[in-house]
């Protein structure tokens, strides 16, 4: 089976696990970068990647890599990759990218001329004027960064986060990504217990309990590469049938999820429901003064509202407080807390065991962990 050159844009901050993950799933000459990890995969790995991975943004096929510092050098780069390897002359091929510190720094002109280098290209070997653009789509994505180009098939379709079990959210919500992030990093355990003091739409609860259970992430939608005639339909069947046989149905974990605003507690009561995980989980309208640890051991993992989300400053740093006060240190529990406050600590009243910095959105923040 042929390989690729594969890659996985990513979170800032999240390389590392997902150079893991994919390492775990069989990729091979990993390599992680600034937001992204290249691999190495053939279709079963590309399949993979889409279904398995918690922590990517997308699935991309890495057609090139090459300098431009003219539009005429992007043309002739662009021109001379093998487009008709995946591009049939009825598939639709629209283009869109990012330039980050390059001479070439207008997006929507290195669009047109990818577009006319790609039709150049096709118009040759297909001995045609003239693209219908009607069948399969091929979404050809581009990264400029320092002159240097990137071009890319998207594979995922809709982004990764995407899982399909958020419909409806509540205001600001956290990545499902991010989430899943913070679920690993806060040590989620496959039979221990989690706590989301701030569950807002089920987005943290939902993840830390996917994970907990190894339910792979993507095993309730499509991606764009199903309908592409270059990996046969059986991989993706044969992949989604593994991802099911990997599911910890023995699995002990129980997640309870708590949030001030009734809304939110029946919204994550209906997303959980359509993730497949509402049987582990007890969601309760319950404020934060109220909260109070109910087993031996867990884990409490949360992205508290804040002055840049939804509260005002002053209302985010009483938050903190009453959280400081409530997470008693306690043997056999920990805490995990996400924010962009840099005063954070002062107000929550204990400098965090360990800090990870990581983003939300456009927002850096860091999530403090307590767990001594």
């Amino acid at each position: 089976m042929e390989t690729f050159k594969l890659v996985c844009p990513c979170i800032l901050g999240v390389e590392g696990l997902v150079a893991d993950e994919l390492r775990a799933m069989g990729a091979k000459n990993v390599e992680p970068q600034n937001g992204r990890v290249i691999f190495d995969g053939d279709a079963i790995m590309l399949a993979r990647a889409n279904i398995c991975s918690r922590y990517s943004e997308r699935v991309l096929v890495l057609l090139g890599i090459f300098q431009a510092h003219t539009f005429e050098e992007l043309f002739q780069g662009i021109k001379a990759l093998p487009w008709e390897q995946w591009i049939g002359k009825n598939d639709i091929f629209p283009v869109k990218g990012h330039s980050l510190s390059s001479q070439l720094s207008s997006v929507p002109d290195c669009q047109k001329i990818i577009k006319k280098a790609v039709v150049e290209r096709l118009k040759k070997k297909y001995h045609v004027n003239w693209f219908a653009e009607s069948d399969t789509l091929y979404q050809i994505q581009f990264l400029i960064l320092k002159d240097q180009v990137s071009v890319m098939l998207d594979t995922s379709g809709a982004g990764l986060h995407k899982r399909g079990y958020r419909a409806n959210s509540t205001q600001a919500p956290i990545k499902e990504t991010l989430a899943a992030a913070m679920a690993h990093l806060s040590r989620v355990r496959i039979n221990g217990n989690m706590v989301d003091p701030f569950c807002g739409s089920g987005t943290v609860l939902i993840e830390s309990a996917l994970y907990a259970l190894n339910i792979a992430p993507g095993l309730r939608r499509h991606f764009t590469a199903e309908n592409w005639d270059q990996i046969d339909e059986n991989v993706w069947i044969k992949e989604k049938e593994r991802a099911q046989d990997l599911v910890r149905r023995d699995a002990k974990f129980r997640g309870w999820g708590f949030d001030i605003d009734g809304a939110a507690v029946s919204l994550t009561i209906q997303n959980a429901k359509k993730a497949g995980v509402i049987g582990c989980l007890k969601v309760e309208q319950r404020a934060i003064c109220d909260f109070y640890t109910q087993t031996d051991t867990g884990v409490v993992v949360c992205n508290p509202p804040y002055g840049e989300r939804l509260l005002d400053i002053k209302q985010a740093q009483e938050l903190y407080k009453t959280m400081g006060e409530v997470f008693e240190q306690k043997h056999g529990w920990s805490y995990a807390v996400i924010s962009p406050d840099e005063m954070f600590e002062i107000y929550y009243g204990r400098k965090a065991d360990k800090r990870r910095k990581l983003y939300n959105g456009m927002i850096k923040c860091q999530l403090y962990m307590y767990f001594k």
